[in-house]
């Protein structure tokens, strides 16, 4: 005889009744036996408790129960076929719900974010749109993220991730140089706009970070893995310093210190002057810095070197030249 399962204690018991009533709304027509089995419970406490739903409600205006005050079920359903189907439900539908706008937005962020290559179980995104679908106050408007080559590189990092081998590319540097590597894929992240892979690099077999947008030509190749995810630490932080790397003296709004964190390298200090914040960040290049102050106009400003002033400033008169604006006479940042 095969064992039944313990009663319930009453804060157990509650617990369950608050999980099956979400549980029947998410199905409109569900058995008790796989109700029971879903919960891991016995059939008859499957019964018991759909018996004690449908006398649960909250009192109305006239603080007596009347019949739209509490929980309904299809009792034919359920006493001739054991099927639990329910038909009125109280309280939870006058919860806040998601516009129809609210809930396409959120479902176009899902749809992208189930196209990246650490996001494996796509039945569950899935699952989560309908519900957001079925939840919203209205018809969410029919939405679809439009493919761009950022996206098509996810997908073939995706490949390879299902595939578990290695992934091929060509890779252009920050100093404008080509050059073919070899890959472990272990995560796809993002920074602001731009998004990253972080893999185990078999040409310089060591971790590193490559921008989505200078991968080109990605193949997967019958190499199998031979790093992965669970077997080596990522740092926190994206990006990782070298003894190379280049000390920039900065001034930037204190607002947007978080935004340019991973640029800072322990220890550093942190002087701050009104709203700014003076510090150092570490660079590789200062090819690269051009493109940071950039990102973040109006907030950071190069106070040192000269060298590096010198360069930012050269770059920036030269993109502001052809529109006639002249960039020395810019204000500086204020505080």
């Amino acid at each position: 005889m095969a064992d039944r399962p313990a009663p319930l204690q009453a804060r157990d018991k509650l617990t369950f009744l608050l999980s099956l009533v979400p549980y029947l709304m998410d199905h409109d027509r569900v058995s008790v036996q796989v109700a029971a089995d879903h919960f891991g419970v016995s059939e008859e406490q499957i019964r018991d408790s759909v018996r004690l739903i449908a006398v649960s409600g909250i009192p109305g205006e006239t603080a007596a129960y009347q019949p739209d005050d509490l929980f309904d079920i299809a009792w034919d359903d359920f006493e001739d076929n054991d099927q639990i189907v329910l038909t009125n439900l109280v309280a939870i539908d006058d919860s806040p719900r998601f516009s129809g706008r609210e809930a396409a937005a959120l479902i176009a962020g899902l749809q992208y974010l189930s196209a990246l290559p650490e996001n494996s179980d796509r039945s569950a995104v899935a699952t989560l749109m309908a519900k957001l679908a079925r939840g919203a106050s209205a018809m969410p408007s029919q939405v679809a993220v439009e493919a761009s080559e950022t996206n098509t590189t996810l997908a073939v990092i995706r490949d390879a991730v299902a595939a578990g081998h290695q992934l091929e590319f060509d890779y252009l540097n920050s100093r404008d140089e080509h050059e073919r590597r070899r890959v472990d894929p272990l995560r796809v992240e993002s920074v602001d706009d731009d998004w990253y892979l972080r893999g185990w690099c078999h040409l310089r077999e060591a971790l590193r970070t490559f921008r989505i947008d200078r991968i080109g030509d990605p193949v997967v190749t019958e190499e199998p893995l031979s790093h992965h995810a669970q077997d080596v630490v990522l740092p926190d932080a994206l990006f990782e310093g070298s003894p190379d790397d280049l000390d920039v003296e900065i001034a930037v709004a204190s607002s947007a210190l978080p935004l340019i964190a991973d640029y800072i390298p322990d220890g550093a200090a942190r002087v701050a002057h009104g709203n700014l914040v003076r510090t150092t960040i570490r660079v590789s290049h200062f090819h690269g810095l051009k493109r940071l102050v950039c990102s973040h106009p109006g907030v950071l400003a190069v106070t040192g070197p000269e060298e590096a002033r010198r360069i930012v400033a050269e770059w920036a008169s030269a993109g502001a030249a052809p529109y006639g604006n002249d960039v020395s006479a810019t204000p500086p940042l204020p505080g």
